[in-house]
């Protein structure tokens, strides 16, 4: 089975009782100074909400998602789940509200679209804390650096409040357990806690974070703590980077863990939706786009690029190939270094090993393409196909004018212009011919070189 980044080879079992997961994503994302929701800033090539819908939608029954408004880009990419908007830009405790008549009647948990590297794991066991008697559960990290987190303040392993970083004290700043910001709880209780928020702050907003208290004070309020890589937030570029950072790890190691071999692990870039089966060997400075299956057996090499194509077993890929959209190269095929190919179908055994630009064709099972080949898949106005048979052989330096057909078993001389189709096993030259002129050619030597003279 090959590796599937976008799940991460994971399963969860969904609890018995109906769940819903609220996510907050109505967030501008000022910091990051863009004209992109922040929700829509891409990790592994797909957006950050898609990441934490991919992983909730195995635990929890329903999923909402909380937009702001004119965000219609981001409704689309939370299609088919439920969106509520958020009109007005009032706290998080506001915009979980935006979300209480789609909580159901089991409990609702509350996530943030710019944490979105949150584990099924995680998940599962923030389920669980509070199915073990807590009125509240939540997430909390210990980061290295716990700079400007809101504090989780305990007493006897339960949580009695959060404490934000500008209204603590010195010894409650020096608590090293601080909040995620992702909590879980009945949804009757989650819809009592926000009737009774206020908001009586420096900032006139109403604050989720404000129910912990409240719960507290009907029952307990459990944390289940989870690395900081995986609870830290992206509110800027640089968090972007490091998120992107942090999932590429898993990815490599996910491949490795499948029976890939990565060669130099970290100059692998993934995509969260790339397959590829074990017994695949990938070297250095690779990159793979969306949409890419690989199939086993496979050798990509040094310094390709991979998007939207798949590739069969046994193939031989690169260095320095690039494979585009609608690109399939089936088993034993062969692409060599700065060869381009787009919407190709590359058959058993085919092969362009140098130098060759290949668009919207189909090559034959054994055909050669030598170095140089260019198909003219493109008039200015309409794309056109061309279609080699098999055990065709293409000379070097070859220009394919599309729409043309060259038939099985053929032979198109090097440096040949086809611009009509080739009969199988017939002999093709499209170029002109040759001649000589004895003398002329030092001749013409010497006459540049007195122009040069004489300025």
């Amino acid at each position: 089975m090959p590796v599937r980044f976008g799940y991460l080879g994971l399963t969860m079992t969904k609890a018995k009782l109906h769940t819903t997961a609220v996510i907050l994503a109505a967030g501008l994302g000022t910091r990051m100074k863009s004209s992109l929701p922040k929700a829509m800033h891409r990790l592994g090539n797909r957006p950050m909400i898609t990441h934490l819908i991919e992983t909730a939608k195995q635990i929890f029954d329903d999923v909402v998602v909380v937009v702001g408004p004119d965000m219609p880009e981001l409704e689309r990419a939370t299609q088919p789940y439920r969106t509520v908007v958020q009109s007005e830009r009032l706290g998080t405790g506001h915009a979980a509200k935006m979300a209480e008549s789609l909580f159901g009647d089991g409990d609702v948990a509350i996530l943030y679209a710019d944490n979105p590297l949150i584990t099924a794991q995680t998940m599962h066991r923030l389920l669980d804390a509070r199915r073990s008697g807590a009125s509240l559960s939540l997430l909390g990290m210990r980061p290295s650096d716990p700079g400007k987190y809101g504090r989780l303040i305990e007493e006897n392993g339960h949580v009695l409040r959060i404490v934000e970083y500008k209204d603590a004290t010195e010894a409650e700043r020096k608590i090293g357990l601080c909040n995620a910001g992702v909590m879980c709880a009945d949804a009757n209780d989650f819809r009592r806690w926000l009737s009774e928020l206020g908001n009586n702050n420096a900032q006139g907003e109403y604050y989720l974070t404000d129910v912990v208290e409240m719960a507290a004070r009907s029952g307990q309020v459990l944390c289940v703590e989870a690395p900081e890589e995986e609870l830290a937030g992206v509110n800027s570029r640089a968090e972007l980077a490091r998120a992107e950072a942090t999932l590429q790890q898993r990815m490599r190691q996910a491949a490795m863990d499948g029976g890939v071999t990565l060669v130099a692990p970290e100059t692998v870039f993934f995509s969260a939706d790339t397959q590829i089966s074990q017994d695949v060997v990938i070297e250095p400075n690779v990159f793979f786009g969306p949409g890419v299956k690989i199939a086993s057996g496979s050798v990509i090499r040094a310094f390709s690029h991979l998007e939207g194509c798949t590739v069969g077993e046994g193939a031989m890929i690169g260095p320095y190939a690039r494979l585009r959209p609608g690109t399939h190269c089936a088993t034993n095929s062969h692409v060599g270094n700065f060869v381009e190919l787009k919407n190709v179908e590359l058959g058993t055994g085919a092969k362009a090993n140098h130098l060759t630009y290949l668009g919207d064709a189909s090559i034959g099972a054994g055909t050669n393409v030598g170095a140089g080949t260019i198909t003219c898949n493109y008039d200015g106005v309409f794309k056109h196909r061309t279609v080699i048979g098999e055990r065709t052989f293409i000379g070097s330096n070859s220009i394919l004018v599309a729409p043309v057909e060259i038939g099985d078993d053929a032979l198109v001389a090097a440096g040949s212009v086809i611009t009509e189709n080739v009969s199988a096993t017939a002999l093709a030259l499209g170029r002109a011919r040759q001649c000589e002129k004895p003398g002329r050619g030092l001749a013409i030597k010497h006459a540049l070189k007195a122009k040069k003279e004489q300025g």
